[in-house]
């Protein structure tokens, strides 16, 4: 059996984010048959159209389109800024679904886990990323929803997910996604 390349996106830039120590929690989580790829943003410049219309894109944005097109499936994990996402993410989602006729997220299966320190946990992220993605026809995984509210209190000093509700919930999370990504055509 082949793996299941798997891009893992984290919409925060911080080292120490909690999205990032989310995103290593669940891939140590995933099954051997999928392997995980760590697709960093903070290199990619804004997105401007006149790079494509003029034939001359970014080096960044050309290796990030290559590694999106590399991948059978995306966990995504966000913060909340602002009552929504970040432009990071935005910026990431429009440079790989550039130029016109090429979005390389068509058809991959995705996943959403959205965090933040107050008590709706990136909820409003979470709903508002599901818009952008599902017009790039991300096929994205309804449930179990992963909403992560008081994120600071789960972890321990060294950064390890310690409340035992949180790895339960994730635990359920990653099996879901598994099976997801697993029922890929």
């Amino acid at each position: 059996m082949s793996k299941i390349a798997v891009g893992v996106i984290v919409g925060s830039l911080r080292k120490e984010s909690f999205s990032r120590k989310i995103a290593n929690y669940v891939a140590n989580l995933l099954p051997e048959e999928i392997e995980t790829t760590f697709i960093e943003l903070g290199g990619l410049p804004m997105y401007n159209q006149d790079y494509d219309d003029e034939n001359c894109p970014p080096e960044a944005w050309v290796t990030f389109r290559r590694m999106v097109a590399a991948q059978d499936a995306f966990l995504f994990v966000t913060p909340e800024y602002n009552r929504s996402f970040p432009a990071v993410l935005k910026n990431a989602l429009d440079i790989a679904s550039k130029p016109l006729g090429a979005n390389h997220w068509s058809g991959k299966r995705a996943a959403l886990i959205s965090q933040s320190p107050g008590n709706l946990g990136g909820a409003l992220a979470n709903m508002h990323i599901r818009q952008p993605m599902s017009f790039l026809n991300l096929q994205l995984m309804a449930q179990p929803e992963q909403i992560v509210a008081n994120v600071a209190s789960i972890f321990d000093a060294d950064g390890n997910i310690t409340d035992e509700h949180k790895q339960n919930s994730l635990s359920i999370f990653v099996t879901a996604f598994s099976n997801w990504v697993r029922a890929i055509e």
